[in-house]
């Protein structure tokens, strides 16, 4: 598929272009996009960070978006998040979002790239990241990246849509998202979710054809994290990964 070998070729301009017409209507997409489960595949990754002992005071929201985590992470613990995002129409959503629930004093936003971060080594005591692997073209890489700012013993943990491996609920996957999926998107949204409708369904089996689960753990592995825990959602629609930073 045409906007798939795009989206390996040019991950960041191609994520640009795909959500820059998005912002307005982004949270209702991410329901639509994941059965209805989006908010719960969100809190299952929040409760990693919020659950750490002692509590963190500094936490960074990757691929933040229209910040619907970052606002999760500040009504979950009492830490100060920066929330970034390479898309500006996407901040500029956050912004208001965050100016409207009276969280300025706690979010601030960042027009970055995931592969670049600008913070110091150890800045964080933990990181999350949603929806993110897809975009970038070197996700080995990108999470050694990751890894460089949250301190040691600190906390990661992610979220992105996943391929289900039982047989029934594989081919209802591929039905949802290959004929339903585009469709639900143009009925709601026009041509723009239309065509984010149907680039998702191919651009996640191509994902995880290349990276499968074992060798996103191994990844994080290599980049020092252990305890690494894979929490597999809604019939395997989603995936949820979190780990620890080795101390020491």
């Amino acid at each position: 598929m045409r906007e798939v070998a795009r989206s390996r070729a040019e991950p960041n301009r191609f994520a640009r272009e795909l959500f820059d017409g998005l912002p307005g209507r982004y949270d209702l997409l991410a329901e639509v996009l994941s059965f209805g489960q989006n908010r719960r595949w969100r809190t299952a990754m929040v409760d990693a960070v919020a659950e750490m002992v002692p509590p963190p005071r500094r936490v960074l929201d990757v691929a933040t978006g229209t910040a619907g985590v970052a606002l999760m992470l500040s009504e979950r613990t009492g830490a100060a998040v920066t929330g970034l995002d390479l898309t500006e129409a996407m901040l500029r959503r956050g912004r208001d979002r965050i100016a409207r629930r009276g969280r300025g004093d706690r979010i601030r936003l960042v027009l970055a790239r995931a592969e670049q971060l600008p913070f110091a080594d150890g800045a964080f005591d933990a990181l999350t990241f949603t929806y993110l692997m897809r975009y970038v073209s070197d996700p080995e890489a990108t999470i050694r990246e990751l890894a460089r700012v949250v301190r040691p013993g600190g906390c990661v943990a992610s979220l992105e849509f996943a391929v289900p491996t039982h047989r029934l609920w594989h081919a209802s996957w591929l039905g949802y998202t290959r004929l339903a999926l585009p469709m639900a998107g143009y009925l709601t949204g026009g041509r723009e979710w239309f065509a984010v409708g149907r680039f998702l369904g191919p651009s996640i089996s191509a994902h995880y054809r290349r990276y499968p689960i074992e060798w996103m753990q191994q990844a994080w592995r290599a980049a020092g994290f252990e305890a690494i825990t894979t929490r597999s959602m809604s019939l395997g629609g989603g995936s949820v990964m979190w780990g620890r930073k080795v101390s020491g």
